[in-house]
């Protein structure tokens, strides 16, 4: 018999007709979810063929060396040719990742597919006496004549390659633990919607129009309305304050029942609005229904949540909440690790929260994936936000989206708490003056370190400091004060990073912000009267730019295009006003849409697998870490990094305790003997602030005011 496995305690084995037929049942499974069950079924029979080798049998055993046993698969599909040639890069990537195709003159040697092809392999032929190669039938695509074609294809086998790694990680993980994984026990997506609608329910009865929770309620029953609608693209367009969170996730429990959808993924930029917002949904739907998937998130430290830990591989859970970085840079990876999650996006429905921010140097690649998903893979998406981008011209022609939110401008009349004021150019001297007068007041800089000068510059009682130079564990504590000193009605003024502007419940009289993108202005004004509980008229959003002010290079497109608008419009919060921002920014930008010329790169056939996915990075700043040994859990784990090593464990718990600093401070602050090196395990450095002077319990991290450069947001 030929073995694909052996257990552990060597008691148990596993033949490779078991495995193939195993895999192949997984793949056809999670295939059928977008129509192509029979590519999956046939890549599972395929994928392990060369494990028939003779060389690799006595390698099981424990005799001889490493064989490659994907490239056998990979030769027979590319022998069979037409589609099978899709599945054969996803035979042949199963291990080692997702191969670009490579030129003409590759030979075995090297790792691209054209090598692959060329390698001479173990004879594998045995396999003939047990397996049939399966018959496939022709995908079908919908696709706009304009469409990158090779783009679309090169998607296909991305989501078959997922289907079948899954498949045979799942196989072999449950051969080798002989059935006892610890996944499923998931609840079933009807009885979420009960559990939803019973959450809801006595709000629904609600007749009132003129009151913040009758408009809510509106907002509501339209998106559960809504949900009824065929599969498609949706933009959910809703003012702050307008209960979006309860809304969207109506219309995707709602939808996902009608066309029985198997998962509501939503997709959002900051991690403190993803914790926010899972809180909320594991209050509705229960903690074994709900999956963060980020950096803050740690489910290794306790073993009760296992599962969780293993859901984070693939996504298998009703509800998950991550981040734009996770999603799209797994889309667009070729790691069998990323990318086996990517088959459950797949008859989705899929929720972008701040649209708006959808990363602007990959918009054009991250737009074209966004189709795919419409188009090929029966997923429904909803583009949610207060401030929506212009997206239709980046779409095709025929993908048209429909609003969710019931009397849309009607609602931003009334969601209105405040009004935009236009400051102009003032100095900082004016600054600091209008904001010493201030009782409850958010002041919003575009450096950190502004926003350290003007704190240093104002400090008193009752004001406070808010940026990313405090540590998060610090900045949690500071916002639990804050909002404390607001409700009990205390002075509070807090002079903050762009860091509150979204996903922070903070209510102020009035706001102060520094000219930004339109969309970083309105989210601003989201801060002054948030509840609506004072006069309208005495709250105002100042917009202002500051005399001889540096340009932020990261910045400088948003807030030329707002300077443009502000000139315009005499309420640049209007919608209108945001519409025009995003069609002008996203014309500047042109070109630098797909900064790293993605879309291009699939062209006339040739897939760049591995080179679009070590390419696709949507935070690219080479930022170090520092932990900051202030608190005793800090100092623990500073000991534990350094006896015990980096796990990934520990390295999320030091972020909890850590500040990111780019490279030319980090520099300055290792030059001067700031830091300490505690670790650089798991490919990551991890550095220990020497001396507590060196961070502040008022603003953070210290900057050197001398060294000539600022830190941008």
């Amino acid at each position: 018999m030929y073995l694909a496995h052996i257990s552990e305690d060597r008691k148990r084995q596993q033949s490779v007709k078991e495995h193939l037929e195993g895999t192949a049942k997984l793949a056809e499974e999670f295939a059928s979810e977008f129509d192509c069950g029979e590519l999956g079924y046939c890549s599972g029979m395929l994928h392990d063929i060369g494990k028939y080798s003779e060389k690799f049998q006595n390698r099981l055993m424990g005799c001889g060396g490493k064989v490659d046993h994907a490239t056998a698969g990979a030769q027979l599909c590319k022998e069979k040719g037409g589609f099978y040639l899709l599945l054969a890069y996803c035979i042949a990537g199963h291990h080692a990742g997702l191969p670009d195709t490579g030129g003409s003159a590759d030979m075995g040697d090297r790792g691209s597919f054209i090598g692959r092809m060329k390698k001479v392999i173990e004879d594998y032929h045995a396999y003939e006496n047990e397996i049939q190669i399966p018959k496939i039938s022709a995908p079908v695509f919908k696709s706009d004549k304009h469409k990158n074609m090779t783009f679309s294809v090169g998607f296909l086998i991305r989501m078959l390659y997922s289907c079948l790694v899954d498949a045979d990680y799942l196989d072999t993980e449950s051969f080798m633990k002989d059935g006892n994984t610890d996944r499923g026990n998931c609840t079933d997506m009807e009885e979420l919607w009960n559990q939803f609608y019973e959450y809801v329910s006595k709000w629904l009865d609600g007749q009132e129009i003129d009151t913040i929770n009758g408009r809510r309620t509106e907002i509501l029953k339209r998106c559960m309305e809504k949900g009824e609608d065929v599969r498609g693209l949706f933009r959910l367009t809703v003012p702050t304050g307008g209960g979006k969170t309860i809304a969207s996730l109506a219309f995707a429990l709602k939808h996902a029942v009608k066309h029985g959808m198997k998962h509501i993924i939503y997709v959002i930029p900051y991690t403190s609005i993803i914790e926010q917002n899972a809180e909320v949904f594991r209050k509705i739907l229960h903690d074994e229904n709900v999956l963060e998937h980020h950096s803050n998130i740690n489910y290794e430290s306790a073993e009760e949540l296992h599962p969780m830990q293993l859901a984070t591989e693939n996504w298998d859970k009703p509800v998950i909440v991550t981040t734009n970085v996770q999603f799209f840079e797994s889309l667009f990876s070729n790691k069998s690790s990323k990318c086996r999650k990517l088959h459950n996006i797949a008859n989705s429905v899929i929720i972008f929260d701040e649209a708006q921010m959808l990363p602007n140097d990959y918009l054009k690649p991250c737009v074209a994936a966004i189709e795919e998903l419409v188009s090929n893979y029966k997923s429904s998406v909803v583009l949610c936000t207060a401030t929506q981008p212009s997206l239709k011209q980046l779409f095709s022609k025929d993908m048209q989206y429909q609003e969710l939110c019931p009397r849309m401008e009607e609602q931003f009349r009334f969601f209105k708490r405040n009004s935009v004021q236009k400051l102009g150019k003032i100095s900082e001297e004016e600054l600091l003056g209008r904001v010493r007068q201030e009782y409850q007041a958010l002041c919003i800089l575009n450096t950190k370190r502004t926003v350290q000068r003007v704190y240093e510059e104002i400090q008193d009682e009752g004001v406070f400091h808010l940026s990313t130079l405090m540590y998060p564990v610090h900045r949690k504590r500071m916002l639990e004060i804050i909002r404390n000193r607001l409700k009990s009605g205390e002075k509070c003024i807090v002079i903050a990073t762009s860091l509150v502007e979204a996903g922070v419940d903070l209510d102020f009289q009035n706001v102060y912000r520094q000219l930004a993108g339109v969309d970083s202005v309105i989210q601003a004004a989201g801060r002054c009267n948030r509840e609506g509980k004072r006069n309208n008229e005495d709250c105002n959003t100042y917009v202002f730019q500051l005399e001889d002010e540096q340009k932020v290079p990261s910045q400088e497109q948003q807030i030329d295009v707002a300077k443009q608008i502000l000139r315009k419009y005499e309420d640049m919060s209007s919608l209108e006003a945001i519409q025009e921002y995003f069609v002008r920014l996203y014309g500047f930008r042109g070109e630098g849409l797909d900064k790293k010329h993605i879309l291009e790169r699939f062209s006339k056939n040739n897939f760049p697998f591995a080179e679009v996915g070590k390419e696709f990075r949507l935070i690219e700043e080479n930022a170090k870490m520092i932990l900051i040994p202030r608190e005793i859990r800090a100092k623990e784990l500073v000991e534990e990094l350094k006896y015990k090593g980096a796990t990934r464990a520990l390295t999320r718990e030091a972020g909890q305790y850590s500040v990111n600093v780019y490279e030319n401070i980090f520099k300055k602050m290792y030059g001067a003997g700031m830091l300490a090196e505690i670790s650089e395990d798991l490919g990551e450095e991890i550095f220990v602030l020497r001396n507590e002077e060196d961070y502040s319990e008022a603003t953070g991290v210290r900057i050197d005011v001398e060294t000539g450069s600022d830190i941008w947001f």
